[in-house]
């Protein structure tokens, strides 16, 4: 299954869920894809989707897929690589009025910088960014959460 994620910023990401439905609808995607559209307003007519998920769908969804497409957002892409999933992430463009700035090019582009995901700028090359992470084996996610921590309690105690 292929999960797309668009995250819930109060913005569209018609681009993203037009390319994804183009691609089910010509038979490109042959895998089951479900979408959490968020404030899109353009509905898919190939894919399953729901606006929003909570915390445990969201989980449940993420568990399924094999491949997750999602915005450049850090917390969707972690949840993804976390779980070992392979990861497209599309950034969310200013130029589109998908958000305020194009912050998350630069997000996209450090997971990618680390091997952990692959970037796809252009929605109309989703069906070769999909070839590509099938049979593309990326780092497996490590956490650094704990050396955060430790670095803390080591400055507290000093």
């Amino acid at each position: 299954m292929i999960f797309i994620t668009v995250g819930s910023q109060k913005f569209q990401f018609n681009r993203l869920l037009k390319g994804i439905d183009e691609l089910v609808a010509n038979h490109t995607v042959e895998e089951e894809v479900f979408v959490q559209t968020g404030y899109s307003v353009y509905e898919t007519k190939n894919c399953k989707f729901k606006q929003f998920l909570d915390r445990d769908e969201f989980a449940e969804i993420v568990d399924k897929a094999n491949i997750v497409i999602t915005h450049g957002g850090t917390g969707a892409i972690i949840a993804a690589v976390k779980k070992g999933k392979k990861v497209i992430a599309v950034p969310r463009r200013v130029k589109y009025g998908e958000h305020v700035d194009d912050h998350q090019i630069q997000i996209v582009r450090q997971f990618k910088e680390l091997d952990l995901i692959f970037e796809c700028d252009d929605c109309e090359k989703l069906g070769e960014a999909l070839e590509y992470v099938k049979k593309t084996k990326f780092k497996d996610y490590q956490s650094n959460t704990q050396a955060i921590i430790d670095s803390i309690e080591q400055f507290i105690h000093e």
